[in-house]
C-alpha cells in the first residue's frame, strides 16, 4: 500500500534515551480509479491548477483541492476515500522524497574533497585539480567525481514506525528522510 504524505519536520521521543523521529502527515486522497490493485489517486499539492486537471477533475466528480493525479498500490477494490487502515498494523515503511537541491556545487562541498592550502601564495584553493591521465586511456575516466549538480534525486530509505496517530493521520519514523519540511513524497509499507 502506497500514500501521498507531506514532511512536517523532525523531532524526537521523550523515552531515555530519547530517538530522532521524522513526522509525515498523510495526505488526504481519492481514489478515481482501480485496476489490478494499482489506482489513479488524486490529492491536493497546493499548485496552481490547468486546463488538463480541470479536465480529469471533471471527469472523476472531484472538488477543486484535488489538483494532482497518481498511481499508486492500494488497499481500496473500488474508487472513493484512500483506505489508510494499513497503517495500523505496519511496522516499517519505505519513504520516497526528493533530495535537497544544492545546485551547481563545486567538488569540495559535492564530493567532501579536502582543496588545498590557503596560504602563502597558492592559487589552488577551492579547485578540483588535475584530472587528467597519463598517456593511456587519454580521456577522463566516466563516473569521475567532479563539479555538478548536487542534490535535486529521488532518494528511498526504509523506516522503522514508531507512532501512528489516525485521528490526525499523522505517522512518526524512526530517523531522517530526505527532502525539506513541506515536500511532498510517497510512502510504502514494507512490513
Amino acid at each position: 500500500m502506497e500514500y501521498i504524505v507531506e514532511k512536517i519536520g523532525m523531532s524526537r521521543t521523550i523515552t531515555v534515551p530519547s530517538k530522532p523521529v521524522t513526522l509525515l502527515r498523510v495526505l488526504d486522497a481519492k481514489v478515481c480509479e482501480v485496476n489490478d490493485g494499482k489506482a489513479i489517486v488524486a490529492y491536493n499539492s497546493g499548485k496552481k491548477m490547468n486546463k488538463a486537471i480541470e479536465g480529469q477533475q471533471k471527469k472523476y466528480n472531484l472538488p477543486a483541492e484535488f489538483n494532482r493525479f497518481v498511481t499508486l498500490e492500494v488497499a481500496n477494490a473500488e474508487a472513493g476515500d484512500l483506505d489508510v487502515a494499513p497503517l495500523a498494523e505496519a511496522s516499517v515503511l519505505k519513504t520516497t522524497f526528493t533530495t535537497k537541491g544544492r545546485g551547481f556545487s563545486g567538488g569540495m562541498k559535492r564530493w567532501n574533497f579536502g582543496g588545498g592550502p590557503a596560504s602563502h601564495g597558492h592559487r589552488f584553493g577551492r579547485r578540483t585539480g588535475s584530472i587528467g591521465n597519463a598517456e593511456w586511456p587519454g580521456r577522463v575516466m566516466k563516473g569521475k567525481k567532479m563539479p555538478g549538480q548536487y542534490g535535486n534525486t529521488q532518494n528511498s530509505v526504509k523506516n522503522e514506525i514508531v507512532s501512528y496517530d489516525a485521528e490526525n493521520k499523522i505517522i512518526a519514523v524512526l530517523g531522517s528522510v530526505s527532502g525539506a519540511n513541506g515536500s511532498l513524497g510517497r510512502v510504502k509499507v514494507a512490513k
